[in-house]
Formats: C-alpha cells, structure tokens, sequence
C-alpha cells in the first residue's frame, strides 16, 4: 500500500538541450520546495545567459503539486511555459521547477516548433534527472526543558524522526522533520512535553 504523503521529485539539478535551425534551447530542471527558490534561480539564469533571447520557467511544487506556474517570458502564449510544465507533469514530478534559455538562431521555427523545442529540451533534462521519492511534510522546531528529554527522545524515535539544529543549553532546542501522515500522534505526544513551531 502506498504513502498518501510521499510523492516523486528529483535529486539533483540536471541539463538538457535541444536544437533546432540554428536555436539553442538550455533547459535546466532543479529540485525545489518554495516559489522564493525558482525565482532565485530565474534570476540567476538571467544574469548567466543575459545574453539569450528567453528564460522561461515553469514549476510544480507540493504534495499534490498545488503550487504551479508557467511563464512564456515574451515567446507566443502557451508555447513555451505550458510545455515545460506539460513534461514535468508527464513525468508525473512534483517540487521541480525547470528553466529554459533560449538562444535564437534567426530563423522563426512557429509555434508548433516552439512546442516541440521547449518540451524536447525539458524531457531530456528530467530523463538525466535521478528520480526520487519524497515525503510531505513540516520541520517543527521544538524547545523544552532538560527534564522532559527522555520524553521528547523517545518520541522522536518512536516516529524515526529526522533531527537537526540541536541546541543543549539552558531551554533545549531542536528541528524535527516530521511527516504529513505523522503529523496528528506527533502533535498529541508533544503538546504537553515541548513549545513547538512550524518554519
């Protein structure tokens, strides 16, 4: 039986490229959770190819994939976003976003061809991509005091949550990452034990 809460996305930033009559079409497919991320990397795609004619982008982000754009940057409506993001979704990925620079090469390829180059050069990018499965769910930051540390421990190991940031002074502080699925036994098992945060 499968997770409600996993889904797939990718492991690592991957490339593609696509030719056609002279133009050159970059695609670069990244893993992301926020839209502050694929902007940042809109920009930073514009500023390294600040010498290519487009930079368009599409994106799918969450569990469900709820959190999508996608954007023609000045190519005819509909044939450069809507197919960058017709791959992601074809690949069934969500918590990607997918840049594609393009260099013109002179001769106008129509929007059939605009199509097809945008959605090439993606496919190619997401087919190098290492695929993996991934879980939703919220880093809660925890603080509590020394005595209830056996309590918060067994908890998180109960659950096999994973941890970072532990702070040990006088108020004891840590990040857990806990699962969607868990969420509710989660939060009935800490709520008399430790303060906690969503971040």
């Amino acid at each position: 039986m499968s997770a409600t809460d996993t889904y797939t996305g990718i492991a690592a930033p991957s490339e593609g490229l696509f030719k056609d009559q002279g133009s050159r079409f970059l695609a670069f497919a990244y893993p992301v959770e926020s839209e502050e991320e694929v902007r940042q990397l809109l920009e930073k795609a514009r500023k390294e190819y600040h010498d290519a004619r487009h930079h368009c982008v599409a994106y799918r982000i969450g569990l469900k994939g709820e959190v999508w754009r996608a954007s023609d940057d000045g190519e005819p409506a509909g044939s450069a976003g809507r197919p960058i993001l017709g791959q992601i979704d074809s690949a069934g990925l969500s918590d990607v976003a997918v840049v594609v620079v393009r260099y013109f090469g002179g001769i106008k390829l129509g929007i059939p061809g605009l199509i097809r180059a945008y959605k090439s050069a993606t496919k190619d990018a997401l087919d190098k991509a290492e695929k993996i499965e991934k879980t939703a769910g919220a880093w809660y930051e925890l603080s509590f005091d020394y005595s209830r540390m056996p309590e918060v421990m067994k908890t998180i190991k109960d659950l096999a949550l994973p941890q970072r940031g532990q702070d040990f002074g006088e108020t004891c502080r840590l990040q857990v990452r806990v699962r969607m699925s868990l969420e509710q036994d989660f939060l009935e098992r800490i709520k008399n034990v430790a303060n906690f945060r969503i971040f």
